[in-house]
């Protein structure tokens, strides 16, 4: 797997994975400033600081939800559907490898006894923010 995938369907980003072995002195964020999730990495070094701060309140509107896993521990092969729910391709992640899901279709199998930390928008909706469908791999 390469440091940092795109999975793309129709022009459209579907997802945004970063390899666990992903290095890189700075900052650097993967995602459009459009999304309603900005992934980003950073990596300083001792010494260095980040200007104390404060997020003020600012009104968005989330149109759909993204939501970002942290692989924790053990291992997952997630497979891909086009917005028509057809599958397309699918990846398979292990400790240390993050993934943002930005749109499109998706599912898990686990290989192994896994541990999952996600990060979503909220407030959370219960099933009004998805709509589940069953998966065909090809």
């Amino acid at each position: 797997m390469p440091p940092i995938e795109q999975i793309i369907s129709h022009n459209q980003i579907i997802a945004i994975i970063i390899s666990h072995e992903f290095e890189k002195d700075g900052i650097e964020f993967f995602t459009p400033g459009t999304f309603s999730q900005q992934l980003g990495y950073m990596k300083h070094q001792r010494g260095e600081t980040i200007q104390e701060h404060i997020h003020v309140l600012h009104v968005r509107e989330v149109q759909f939800t993204q939501e970002t896993l942290f692989i924790k521990k053990g291992r997952v092969k997630i497979n891909f559907y086009h917005p028509d729910n057809t599958f397309f391709t699918s990846r398979e992640l292990k400790t240390g490898d993050v993934i943002l899901l930005a749109s499109g279709g998706h599912g898990f199998e686990f290989l192994e006894e896994t541990e999952i930390i996600e990060v979503k928008q909220g407030p959370y909706c219960d099933d009004r923010d998805k709509e589940r469908f069953v998966g065909k791999k090809e």
